[in-house]
C-alpha cells in the first residue's frame, strides 16, 4: 500500500500525493491550449476532473504515480511530475506537466531530479523513460537535464497509437554513474 503521506522536498518544492485542493489549478492547466497541447489536448472542467482522479487512484492501487508539485514559499500548485506506468505503456515513465505560469523557472528539472531519484531508489526501477512529442522542444530539454537521451521513436497503446512520440530515457547504471560523478565533484 502506498504511503499517502509521502512528501519529497527540494530547495523550493514539495512533491506530494495529489489532494482535492490541487484540482482548480490542474483544471486551469488542462484548459490552456499551450499547456495541454502535448498531453492530449484541452479539457473542460468535468473531463479534467475525471483525468485528475487518475493519479490519486494510481497511488492507491499501484503505490506510485505522479506527485503534485507545490511551491514551498507560496503553497501554489505548479504541476505534476513523477513515476507513471499505465497499462500497455512503453516503459517506466517519469512524466510531467506544469501550469503555464510555472514555466521557465527550473521547477520541472528540480522536481524531476527528486522524482527520478525516488523512482530508482524506492521503486527499484532499472530504467526510466519520458514519452515526448517530437515537437515539444522544452520537454526534450527537461529530459536532457534529467540525464536522459533520445532513444528513438515509440508507440503508445490505444487510443493514443497515432500520437507521435519519441522515447527519451536512461538506465539505472547511467543514473548511478551520474550520481557518483556528481558526488565526486562536490568532494
Amino acid at each position: 500500500m502506498a504511503d499517502l503521506g509521502l512528501t519529497l522536498e527540494t530547495e523550493r518544492l514539495l512533491l506530494r500525493v495529489p489532494v482535492l485542493a490541487d484540482f482548480d489549478r490542474y483544471a486551469e492547466m488542462l484548459a490552456s491550449e499551450d499547456a495541454a497541447r502535448y498531453i492530449g489536448g484541452t479539457l473542460l472542467r468535468a473531463p479534467a476532473w475525471r483525468k485528475f482522479l487518475q493519479m490519486p487512484g494510481a497511488w492507491l492501487l499501484q503505490g506510485f504515480a505522479m506527485f503534485s508539485v507545490v511551491e514551498k514559499s507560496s503553497g501554489r500548485w505548479l504541476g505534476q511530475m513523477g513515476p507513471w506506468r499505465p497499462d500497455g505503456w512503453p516503459g517506466n515513465e517519469i512524466g510531467y506537466a506544469f501550469h503555464p505560469d510555472a514555466w521557465g523557472q527550473g521547477f520541472a528539472v528540480e522536481a524531476g531530479l527528486a522524482a527520478r531519484d525516488w523512482a530508482f531508489e524506492t521503486l527499484g526501477w532499472d530504467d526510466a523513460i519520458h514519452c515526448i512529442d517530437p515537437g515539444n522542444v522544452p520537454s526534450q530539454k527537461v529530459a536532457q537535464r534529467l540525464g536522459s537521451r533520445k532513444l528513438g521513436p515509440g508507440k503508445l497503446p490505444p487510443p493514443f497509437e497515432e500520437v507521435p512520440i519519441e522515447i527519451w530515457g536512461q538506465t539505472r547504471a547511467e543514473w548511478m554513474a551520474a550520481k557518483r560523478a556528481q558526488a565526486g565533484e562536490g568532494a
